[in-house]
């Protein structure tokens, strides 16, 4: 499915560049139906909604233009072909995908907007908060980074 949908580049390997960067994800809204393809089967509730997690790519390397070329001002700019990626990633009728959020720490956030205004040019625009009001509009939550240490 490439890096453009919401299953990534297939790339799961977490490098020490990785780290360095911090942590963060797109969160999606999904609404999916079930439609059993066998005669006198049916599925009750028919409809669910879940949430769809993205691990955003490290600034800088393949995959991390997602929030440019899928969305504007906080929202996906295609829903219809978002839907079919999502629903090619699901295997399920997809009704509707929603963007959330950027969920990310501080450390990714510092790592995106290094990157963002070394490459302002990919964007046109002017700054970096330019850049971020365009795309993501305001749906970035910060959030402490989990490092997974003991908290004793």
């Amino acid at each position: 499915m490439g890096g453009g949908g919401p299953a990534g580049d297939g790339d799961d390997e977490a490098g020490a560049d990785e780290e360095a960067v911090g942590d963060a994800e797109y969160v999606f809204k999904v609404r999916f139906r079930l439609d059993p393809s066998v005669t006198g089967l049916r599925a009750s509730p028919e409809e669910f909604e879940t949430t769809l997690y993205r691990r955003a790519d490290p600034p800088g390397s393949d995959g991390w233009l997602f929030f440019r070329d899928n969305l504007w001002r906080g929202e996906l700019n295609d829903r219809v072909y978002f839907r079919e990626l999502t629903e090619e990633a699901l295997g399920v009728s997809v009704r509707s995908v929603d963007f959330r959020e950027l969920r990310t720490d501080e450390a990714y956030l510092d790592a995106l907007e290094t990157e963002i205004a070394a490459n302002l040019d990919l964007f046109n625009a002017d700054g970096v908060s330019e850049v971020r009001s365009k795309y993501l509009g305001s749906s970035i939550h910060v959030r402490p980074r989990d490092d997974g240490g003991d908290t004793t």
